[in-house]
């Protein structure tokens, strides 16, 4: 906690020099969104590169005065939780003064930045992120406030921690790690009992995009127990792009690779080829939209498909096709197809990539 009040108070120190220098304080940021500041790397995924081009928030001038004071007054609010040793969510933030912050999203991307700016994980600014996601199967632990927790016996899943850095004692005799996209496909993954019937493992979901709480439960249940990591998704451009930021990480927190991106995550389902693998009938097939179309070519650009060249041609077989499919298509085959027959099939004879 002295690093990070000492880090706030270089920033304050360097505004008030610019003051006493009767010059506009700057901010200097770096430029987070931008592809050219970003190295692809094997073993960590997408890393911002050590000299990267930056953006300066300036008091004077019109358009980033605001943003200016919004950084000042969120550091601010950060110093006196690191100080009292207390927390807060980006909504308890937001929610501290909506009038002033506008949104929510404002509140977000001025924290990340701070983040990135001060090279401190959010964490560590106390700055905790409201949880989405869900694990279930087999796995204990114990929260930090000493509250133990067992997602084994329950029927229900259990929500990831809001503070999955502070969680101890893990234990787990599972056998993998199921990575769900969507919340509908994982309960109904826990209806089936499928994490008992298959052999012991451990069920996540993100619900959609994951938030950062469930990238760093997935890094963490990696570093703990160096299992196989397996992604069942959607046959599509989104699908594929979700389960790239779990593997690779995403541009916006590449600062952060290194806590959260798992490059050992392999692809599971639902396959493009799967579809004609088990002639899935094409009125069950979702013709692709011009978003899709954008979405799969710019993921086909990026630096790590080009490394993966069995992913390479099970993009291709999606673009010349035009058609996507959610993993539900599978209940087409018959009811419970995913977790009786598809599932025990891939994970028995090996059929990821």
């Amino acid at each position: 906690s002295s690093e990070v009040l000492e880090a706030i108070e270089n920033v304050i120190q360097g505004v008030l020099q610019s003051l006493a220098q009767k010059k506009a304080p700057v901010l200097t940021v770096a430029n987070r969104a931008d592809w050219r500041n970003i190295e692809f790397k094997d073993s960590v995924g997408l890393q911002m590169i050590p000299g990267c081009t930056t953006k300066q928030i300036r008091s004077d001038c019109p358009q980033s005065a605001r943003r200016f004071a919004l950084t000042l007054k969120i550091l601010s609010m950060i110093y006196k939780m690191v100080q009292s040793n207390t927390y807060a969510t980006k909504r308890d933030i937001y929610y501290s003064d909506t009038l002033l912050f506008g949104s929510q999203s404002v509140v977000d991307q001025i924290i990340n930045d701070i983040s990135c700016m001060l090279k401190i994980p959010r964490r560590s600014l106390h700055v905790l992120s409201t949880t989405k996601g869900f694990v279930a199967g087999n796995l204990s632990y114990t929260e930090e406030d000493g509250t133990k927790v067992n997602c084994t016996c329950s029927a229900t899943a259990v929500a990831v921690p809001s503070n999955v850095q502070g969680i101890k004692n893990l234990t787990s005799h599972a056998k993998f790690i199921l990575i769900v996209e969507k919340d509908a496909t994982f309960q109904r993954l826990l209806d089936d009992d499928f994490f008992n019937k298959v052999s012991p493992c451990i069920m996540i979901t993100g619900r959609g995009i994951p938030d950062l709480n469930t990238r760093l439960l997935v890094r963490k249940l990696w570093d703990s127990f160096q299992i196989p990591i397996f992604t069942l998704m959607d046959a599509d451009p989104h699908g594929v792009e979700i389960m790239c930021v779990y593997k690779y990480g995403s541009v916006s927190m590449s600062f952060e690779a290194h806590h959260l991106t798992v490059p050992s995550v392999k692809w599971l389902g639902l396959l493009p080829s799967d579809l004609e693998r088990l002639n899935i009938r094409r009125d069950a097939l979702i013709p692709f939209t011009k978003q899709d179309e954008n979405k799969l070519a710019s993921i086909q650009k990026r630096p790590y498909i080009a490394c993966q060249p069995l992913w390479k041609k099970e993009l291709e077989i999606m673009a010349a096709s035009k058609l996507k499919a959610e993993i539900q298509v599978l209940t087409s085959v018959s009811a419970d197809y995913l977790s009786r027959v598809y599932l025990p099939n891939k994970l028995q004879f090996g059929g990821w990539l």
